[in-house]
């Protein structure tokens, strides 16, 4: 389950950070972004985290379950009172908006119940 929050996560973001970064510039206008480089950094940003989700999957231990649990929740944090707030986003933007805060809360609470204890004593192998 905790190996799955992490590769769902960077399902989530890689594609996400791709289409930031090769955003076009018809789509930008519509999403209301005048710069075009502004979500071209956002891209590489969201991309780099998805990707490093993908690679703390291999092996989670505490911290980088801190990690995903973190940087999902700022996000949940950062999209949902944007998309309940804003009457200038279109609806269809506004539902995704949504849904993802939705998703990454799930996949957040999963990874918290997932975590390894920090009670759970080694176990020793006496021969």
């Amino acid at each position: 389950m905790l190996r799955a929050s992490f590769w769902l996560t960077a399902l989530l973001f890689i594609p996400l950070g791709l289409l930031l970064y090769f955003l076009p510039s018809s789509l930008a206008g519509t999403l209301g972004v005048s710069p075009l480089w502004l979500p071209r950094v956002s891209g590489g940003l969201v991309l780099a985290w998805g990707a490093f989700q993908v690679a703390a999957g291999f092996g989670p231990d505490r911290v980088k379950v801190g990690g995903l649990v973190g940087g999902n929740l700022l996000t949940v944090a950062a999209l949902l009172p944007a998309a309940l707030r804003s009457d200038a986003l279109p609806p269809a933007v506004k539902t995704l908006m949504l849904v993802l805060s939705g998703i990454l809360l799930l996949l957040a609470v999963a990874a918290i119940l997932s975590a390894p204890s920090r009670l759970r004593a080694p176990v020793k192998v006496e021969q």
